[in-house]
């Protein structure tokens, strides 16, 4: 061989090689997420100091998420069962750092609600502090940018302080547009103010331009104890609810089922809407799960407005049910009593 063909030969097998590094190693701005897992409560959760060794389990479902490579994406464009976000999309702008703490925030409010709620239904006493909202994300819109950061709280709007997130983000929506807001706030463990304006944000709704989540503490005399490591997200609360509340007060109502579900467990014991709950069906179903618990609330006028063709969390989940053909049992709630209410019906079933 020519020493010039040795040349364009190692060349294009170097640019080759490259390329499939590229391809398959190298990571891009975007992310893929798929169905993952389901896992029994039992394994980060200690009610009363005690072993639950009844039969059946309550099981929360995650989605697997990942930074896509080339490879990968074409993968999951022809996967169904998947969908691709961009990383602005993912993560709402923040670094990866940033992005932890806020799941792990989510996960620290979505314990505090299934404790609260737990020990009320059981009858035990239970008293909830609200300190106020984290702040999760600031829109680039807002006129809080640049003021407002990741882990501050903030207490009151316009000297108002509130119960949970859900009456600031009432109150907010409430005001209009170019309405003037001063914003009581702790960052670093001092007490500020700022004033800032009212935006219409993405959802149609009129806010302040913050993604926020409660920021709480539960006191109560019985030990209720999670190990839930780097676990992250809001989704387990209506299961956690159901796994405390049937250890404190109706250890039968499993009756050897396998039972999983996703949601949001809300102070006033509503079910509130999770994403991905198309995949965590497939998650639960491909754990051996005979039961789906899944949020049933409309979809709101304004989100309907942005996007016409939004579904609610049950219909997608019935949806992967039939395209998929599981042998899974997918039940709409909107409260945790409305779960109790059905295991209960079905127990001898």
């Amino acid at each position: 061989m020519k020493k010039r063909n040795k040349v364009l030969l190692f060349t294009s097998i170097g640019i080759a090689t490259v390329l499939l590094w590229v391809a398959f190693i190298f990571p891009l701005p975007y992310y893929v997420e798929s169905p993952g897992g389901a896992s029994d409560i039992r394994s980060v959760l200690t009610v009363k100091d005690k072993e639950d060794s009844a039969k059946g389990s309550y099981n929360f479902v995650y989605v697997q998420v990942k930074k896509a490579t080339a490879v990968q994406l074409l993968m999951a464009y022809f996967d169904k069962n998947s969908d691709i976000y961009t990383e602005k999309e993912m993560t709402g702008g923040s670094n990866s750092e940033d992005y932890y703490r806020i799941s792990q925030f989510y996960m620290e409010t979505s314990q505090n609600m299934a404790k609260y709620q737990a020990l009320k239904l059981a009858g035990e006493e239970a008293s909830m502090d609200f300190f106020g909202v984290y702040v999760l994300n600031v829109a680039d819109n807002s006129t809080f940018k640049s003021v407002l950061n990741i882990a501050d709280t903030v207490t009151g709007v316009n000297g108002k302080t509130f119960k949970s997130s859900k009456e600031l983000i009432q109150y907010v929506g409430s005001l209009k547009i170019g309405d003037e807001v001063s914003v009581q706030y702790v960052s670093q463990d001092q007490k500020l103010s700022a004033n800032g304006k009212i935006i219409k944000l993405e959802n149609g709704k009129n806010g302040i331009g913050i993604g926020l989540v409660d920021h709480t503490e539960v006191k109560s005399k019985t030990p209720i104890q999670f190990e839930t490591g780097n676990i992250g997200g809001p989704s387990a609360g209506l299961m956690f609810t159901l796994a405390i509340y049937t250890q404190l007060a109706n250890p039968d109502l499993r009756a050897g089922r396998t039972i999983a579900g996703t949601g949001t467990i809300e102070q006033d014991g509503s079910v509130g809407d999770i994403g991905g709950a198309d995949k965590k069906v497939l998650s639960a179903a491909k754990a051996g799960a005979s039961i789906f618990f899944v949020p049933n609330n409309p979809v709101e006028k304004e989100v309907r407005k942005v996007k016409p063709n939004a579904k609610t969390n049950y219909e997608e989940a019935l949806e992967a049910v039939k395209e998929n053909k599981l042998d899974i049992k997918v039940v709409p709630v909107k409260t945790v009593q409305n779960a109790i209410d059905y295991l209960e019906k079905t127990k001898g079933e």
